[in-house]
């Protein structure tokens, strides 16, 4: 995580965006108000996923489980298969 304050944040405003953008940095900007964070929209989307999924009641446990479950044991996907 870089920190920088708003002063030094506005005079490479591109620099830091493109920091978030290319590298996945995350950026922290400290005002006399408070701090902010500039993140990329990939990054972001990525966390709004992941809060989503884990609301979901018993989905944490079905990924968890599968995760744990040997590759050998896993049936191949069926595109033809009925769900």
């Amino acid at each position: 995580m870089t920190h920088t304050n708003i002063t030094a944040f506005r005079k490479n405003v591109f620099g830091f965006v493109d920091q978030a953008v290319t590298y996945g940095e995350v950026v922290n900007v400290s005002t006399k108000n408070g701090n902010a964070v500039l993140l990329s929209e990939e990054d972001y989307n990525s966390m709004m996923e992941t809060l989503h999924l884990s609301a979901i009641p018993g989905m944490v446990d079905s990924i968890k489980s599968a995760a744990a479950e040997p590759l050998e044991e896993c049936v191949p996907y069926d595109p033809q298969e009925d769900w």
